[in-house]
């Protein structure tokens, strides 16, 4: 069983909870763009405007990284706000990082989500999605790339922010129930 209560204030571990978040952020942002720019550097070259075929996997990976740092950053502040002010700041690491690592889990459930959500709109309607959405190859496979693509980054920014408020309120659930069964 992880150890919830100090019975003392913890400030070190809601540095490590905050320090850890960002990285989560920074981790979550280059492992999703390894992948999405190996899926279609397409995306990349239209969207973000770059021409260096060569280079669109590397870049992607760092603005991947730079992004997730600030979602990362934005995340921290949120969730490290959460564990600090409902266990008044004597959670330990270990039960905060429980409820992070659920958290990550469910950001990347949501990219993939995303990803496909865009693929089956993208096969659904190829049309709507080609005058929608800037710069979509014409042909059906590199479609269905992009919109994969497209749909996991804005699956993984938006269910990001959907899983940080969930998992804080779920964090701030299971503290007040943890700490009403040990009588504190």
């Amino acid at each position: 069983m992880v150890n919830v209560d100090t019975r003392e204030t913890c400030p070190l571990a809601l540095v490590w909870i905050a320090g850890t978040a960002i990285v989560c952020g920074a981790v979550i942002g280059g492992s999703t763009n390894a992948i999405n720019g190996a899926v279609s550097a397409e995306y990349f070259r239209q969207i973000m405007g770059w021409h260096d075929v060569e280079q669109i996997w590397r870049a992607s990976i760092a603005q991947g990284i730079f992004e997730g740092l600030i979602y990362g950053i934005v995340f921290s502040v949120v969730f490290t706000a959460v564990v600090g002010l409902v266990s008044r700041a004597r959670c330990s690491f270990a039960f905060a990082f429980q409820h992070l690592l659920r958290i990550v889990v469910a950001i990347y459930c949501c990219w993939a989500a995303g990803g496909l959500i865009a693929m089956g709109l993208a096969t659904l309607s190829p049309d709507f999605y080609r005058s929608t959405f800037v710069g979509v190859p014409d042909q059906f496979a590199p479609m269905l790339r992009y919109a994969w693509v497209g749909g996991s980054i804005w699956g993984a920014m938006f269910g990001g922010f959907v899983c940080v408020v969930i998992g804080s309120i779920l964090f701030a659930v299971r503290w007040r129930r943890t700490q009403s069964q040990e009588g504190t």
